[in-house]
């Protein structure tokens, strides 16, 4: 974290999917937004397919003083999503923030060589789970009239061209973020997302060094020279300081806002 905490979300309770991460040397984008919530005085419910890695960020949480707790959810399943509300109801009364962090890719590929099932996957996951959390947790939020929604998209929703079916379900969510704002606004509910760009996190290196036999080191020095804003990949942190921001009440009038924290990626033309 780069800078201290100030309690810019004191009271709030806030539901992070995705809390837990693919083991790497370096942070995923869950964990840090969980982090930095419960450093900033939010009460986090931890959540993640793997339950032992959300109880790992629910624990280096409440090592810091913070208070957290876990619960295993595959968000694909509505259930499982109807849960999660049920928890953060059972413990807290309501919640005031819900982050949708959840993504995966793997096995894709370009439109003319993608498979059925690697798109069906990928769509599952990044779409449609994504959006059976927002649809559970609007029963509640709409109820309180009251709550932000942070949705985690990428910079390949508008750009990129080799992995088609994680492009189009990140279009997809940022289709769905203007959607649920300008459904929900009346009732006191906002919704943005956030675009990442290359970020130096395990699920992209590790993950793409794996896939190519490559080391980390090579896969981070290329992903770097791609971005303008000082030639360096940007971490979890950038990502999780923006949904602070859009999380907290200095963000209370904005919705339907999809930001891009990229290093001037999305911009750079040619």
């Amino acid at each position: 974290m780069a800078a201290k905490a100030i309690g810019r979300l004191e009271g709030k309770r806030a539901i992070v999917m995705g809390a837990g991460q693919t083991p790497g040397e370096t942070i995923g984008n869950g964990r840090a937004m969980a982090l930095l919530f419960a450093a900033e005085g939010a009460q986090v419910l931890c959540v993640d397919r793997i339950g032992e890695r959300a109880e790992e960020t629910a624990a280096m949480i409440a090592k810091d003083g913070g208070k957290a707790f876990a619960r295993q959810a595959d968000i694909v399943k509505e259930t499982d999503c109807v849960g999660v509300v049920a928890a953060a109801m059972e413990r807290w009364g309501g919640f005031d923030i819900l982050v949708n962090n959840v993504g995966i890719g793997g096995g894709d590929a370009p439109a003319h060589r993608a498979e059925e099932q690697a798109f069906d996957r990928i769509l599952s996951v990044n779409l449609k789970g994504m959006w059976l959390m927002t649809k559970v947790a609007l029963g509640v939020l709409r109820e309180q009239g009251s709550g932000a929604i942070v949705n985690i998209s990428s910079l390949a929703a508008v750009a990129g061209g080799v992995q088609v079916a994680y492009e189009v379900s990140k279009a997809g969510v940022n289709r769905l973020t203007t959607s649920v704002a300008q459904a929900n606004a009346k009732h006191g509910v906002r919704c943005n997302a956030i675009m990442p760009g290359l970020m130096d996190t395990p699920m992209a290196v590790a993950g793409i060094a794996q896939a190519r036999g490559e080391t980390q080191d090579r896969v981070r020095e290329r992903r770097n020279a791609q971005v303008p804003l000082g030639g360096k990949m940007g971490t979890a942190w950038d990502t999780a300081y923006a949904a602070l921001f859009l999380a907290s009440d200095e963000a209370k009038f904005i919705t339907g806002a999809i930001l891009p924290v990229d290093g001037g990626m999305g911009v750079r033309i040619g």
